[in-house]
Formats: structure tokens, sequence, C-alpha cells
């Protein structure tokens, strides 16, 4: 998983205000002080305040004036279960790795598409997970490459979304990838020649790959299972909120909730990538 820009946009559920707030999965009309709900902490009165960041489809995006996508639609099942809205807050991806929104009271959950790994555990707490990704990558058709082993055979150009996973595991390879700030900007740098590769999570490439001309200029040479596992983070310690997290995931899955979730936003559904075991 992947970094943003530097920037920090507070998503509502209505329509654009000076350019600050945008549009999330849910929104409140109540943003008083800090109150517990159902045993539960949060950081603002009548809403659970998601930080995200934007855009990384299938996962969050905003889509029609609002902000949706798998994450989103998981983290809303919380929110009902809590009785409140949920509220996104769009931020910088290396403060996810650190807490620090979550440690300043900013927001009381992260949800991002982000890869559980022993050192993010060090500054944050994880759900269990909820999905298991591959890294893709993703050639232009004309490129001549076959393989990630042919990017660097060939003398091309890979790209990857800075601090991510997907760019870790390019330099675990002997790569000096070409770094981009957002999956969008990934995109945009294939469609240029900036880069002639890329590797990035799967469903990420999924989504691109539904856009027809993305799909006639560019094509999938590998599927790298990398044992990569995402998980939602809440602040060290809040126990709480967590059980929460995890109940509401726990009964999507039995009642069916998350495999209709996953089937809009990802496809097909998998059971064995839906459900993987807790690391």
């Amino acid at each position: 998983m992947k970094t943003l820009g530097r920037r920090t946009r507070l998503l509502a559920a209505t329509t654009v205000t000076a350019g600050l707030v945008l549009v999330a999965g849910c929104s409140s009309s109540d943003s008083g002080g800090p109150t517990t709900v159902k045993g539960v902490h949060l950081v603002k009165g009548g809403q659970l305040t998601t930080c995200t960041h934007l855009p990384y489809p299938p996962f969050q995006s905003e889509i029609n004036g609002k902000v949706q996508g798998f994450d989103v639609s998981l983290i809303d099942l919380v929110a009902k279960n809590l009785g409140v809205k949920q509220q996104i807050l769009d931020t910088p991806f290396e403060n996810f790795k650190t807490g620090a929104f979550l440690n300043s009271g900013q927001c009381d959950l992260a949800a991002a598409g982000m890869t559980i790994t022993a050192e993010r555990k060090k500054n944050v707490d994880f759900s269990d997970p909820y999905f298991e990704a591959t890294q893709a990558v993703l050639v232009d058709k004309n490129s001549g490459i076959n393989s990630l082993a042919d990017v660097k055979a060939k003398g091309k150009k890979l790209g990857a979304q800075a601090q991510t996973t997907g760019e870790d595991f390019a330099k675990s390879k002997g790569f000096d990838p070409v770094s981009f700030a957002s999956s969008d900007a990934v995109l945009n740098g294939m469609r240029t020649g900036q880069v002639q590769a890329v590797i990035i999570d799967y469903p990420v490439v999924q989504g691109w790959l539904k856009d027809k001309a993305n799909a006639e200029k560019f094509k999938v040479v590998d599927n790298l299972k990398t044992g990569e596992q995402y998980g939602f983070t809440v602040k060290k310690g809040n126990k709480a909120l967590l059980d929460a997290v995890n109940k509401a995931l726990k009964d999507a899955k039995a009642d069916g909730t998350y495999k209709k979730i996953y089937e809009q936003w990802i496809g097909p559904y998998n059971a064995s990538v839906a459900s993987p075991a807790a690391s």
C-alpha cells in the first residue's frame, strides 16, 4: 500500500466549500467535542472520524462528488453500529505509519488500504486483516516487457507509489523505481511515458483496467503474491474501538454483507482473499 500529497482535507457529505470540504461516505451535523458512545471514545461528537489518503480506488476515491469505496463501506458498518456517521479526513500517508493523526486526536481510526507490517505495529494497533493483496506489474503493451525481470533486462523504467510496500518490494529486487506521490500520479506516469512499467497493489490495477482506454494501452504481466494483508488502524491501546471494528468485520463476513461490498468494489468474490487468517 501507499503516500499522498501534503494536504489535509475534511470530507463531508455535501459539496465543496472553499476547497476544504469535499464529500465523504457519510457526514454528521454534530461536530461537537469528544464523546463516548457505547463505550467507545470518539474525538468528535456524533461522528466516527476516519483518516484516509485519496485517491486509492477501489478502496477510497471521490466519485460523483462523494468519497466512496471498499474501505469506506466497511467503516460505515462500524459507524452504524455505534449510531453515528462517518466523516473522512484526507491526510498525507506518511502520518499513517507513525499514527500522528490518531495520537493528536484528529481521527478515531485510519482506513487507507494499508498493509499490516511489524514496523507499523510499533506505532498503531491494527484490526483483524480484512483483505489480502498482491502486487501487480502493469506495463505498456508496446514496451516489449513480459515480466518484472524484463523491466531490468531491457533497461526500462519502473514506477511505484512512494512509501508503499510496492516500492519496498521493487527496491528489494534491486530496482531504483521512479517514485510518484499518489496512485493517480503513477497512472499518469505510465500514460505520459515517464515509466514503461509500474508495480502497485493489484486491486488498484483492476480498477484502472476497467477503463477501456487503459485496457487498450496497458496489460498485467506479473501478479506477485507477497503475503500482504490490509488492516484498519487505531491509536495504540484503543481496545474499545478496535473491538468495535473487528466485530463489524466479523459480523459482515458472517451475514453476507462483506461479500456484497466486496463484489461491488473489488469484483468476483474470492473467499481466501476476502477472509485471510490473522497474522
